[in-house]
């Protein structure tokens, strides 16, 4: 007697040279995602070679009834964790049919950003910290909480082990080996302050391939969490109260600050960040007031400072940059739920392009 494990396992290789293509693109709430699949003639490898595709918009919240085609363009290429195989995933962005980017379409300004020449000439690269928490599905309280009730205070938590301490490790080792196999530059997972909450880092990326690999991990990790029947939020504060709230620390570099004497380039950066709070603030995800109060590891989010391994800043530089001279700095205040396209972006047209 056949099972059901035994037809999603099938190799399709073993009989036929079609693949099965996955489009995933950002909805219409900015945050969720969603994907449908085709079949293809064979392999691909280069996005450029794939076929555009449509779908609802009106369903999605991204085009009214009346005119609902909303166009795919594939931009990126990963392998298919769940199907195997030549099947893959297909990192898309949306267009109206007329060729305009619909306004969820954030990648489409970030490319331009990311073509300039003095941001090609200037390779920066990035380090995405995702925070996220797993919540008990039919009650949406974090996992390993008692229902209505509360754990013990934070401090054993952090990158904790044992049954009382670790909730969902199953589902972040399985998310962390699942980004690995898609080619997805995944540096690394840990346990959070707060229980039934994780991280996982990617990169170092360059330039737009950061907002790509990130979404697409984010997808992973969705669908990973719907086979395990538990909730995945990028809520950056799920629980309020003395819990940490979830952020998307992003980790930056540019070629000048690489090479010896960075040191000076990283501060003009951090000054010119500075001098943009307000407007960095507003893109830096929604909800982000709850998150950043001065407390539980943030900046508050009206004031901007930096330092030297200060957790409690807006932008910290590590101990191993200052004594270097030269390398890498932590923009501390994005949200969980913020749009990697839109931040990465952002912080290279700032700190490159910007001329205060």
């Amino acid at each position: 007697m056949s099972l059901l494990t035994d037809h999603v396992n099938l190799n399709l290789s073993d009989c036929t040279d079609k693949i099965i293509a996955e489009y995933i693109w950002v909805g219409g709430s900015g945050i969720d995602l969603r994907s449908k699949a085709r079949t293809l003639s064979g392999p691909v490898s280069d996005p450029s070679k794939l076929p555009k595709w449509n779908y609802d918009g009106s369903s999605t919240g991204q085009a009214s009834g009346e005119d609902s085609e909303v166009i795919l363009y594939p931009q990126a290429i990963f392998k298919d964790p769940f199907r195997r195989g030549n099947n893959i995933l297909v990192m898309c962005d949306a267009y109206t049919p007329a060729g305009d980017p619909i306004p969820t379409n954030k990648r489409c300004a970030a490319a331009k950003i990311f073509s300039h020449p003095d941001v090609v000439a200037e390779e920066p690269w990035y380090g995405i910290e995702q925070e996220y928490t797993l919540l008990q599905k039919d009650v949406k309280w974090p996992i390993g909480w008692p229902v209505g009730g509360f754990p013990g205070p934070q401090g054993p938590y952090y990158c904790g082990v044992g049954v009382d301490k670790a909730f969902g490790r199953n589902i972040v080792g399985s998310h962390y080996k699942a980004c690995l196999y898609a080619g997805i530059s995944i540096s690394g997972i840990n346990e959070e302050v707060m229980p039934g909450q994780w991280e996982f880092q990617v990169g170092p990326t360059v330039g737009i391939s950061a907002g790509d690999e990130l979404w697409v991990a984010r997808y992973v990790l969705e669908r990973i969490t719907e086979i395990a029947g538990v909730v995945l939020s990028f809520d950056p504060k799920p629980i309020q109260g003395d819990w940490n709230g979830a952020g998307a620390h992003t980790n930056y570099s540019t070629k000048s600050m690489r090479c010896d004497g960075g040191y000076e380039f990283i501060k003009k950066a951090i000054e010119k960040l500075g001098a943009r709070h307000t407007q960095h603030i507003t893109a830096y995800g929604e909800g982000n007031e709850r998150r950043l109060t001065g407390r539980h590891e943030t900046a508050d989010i009206n004031t901007f400072i930096w330092g030297v391994a200060n957790r409690g800043a807006s932008i910290r530089v590590g101990r191993d940059t200052e004594k270097a001279g030269k390398g890498y700095f932590e923009d501390r205040r994005p949200a969980s739920n913020m749009d990697p396209y839109v931040i990465t972006s952002m912080i290279a047209e700032t700190t490159i392009l910007w001329k205060p």
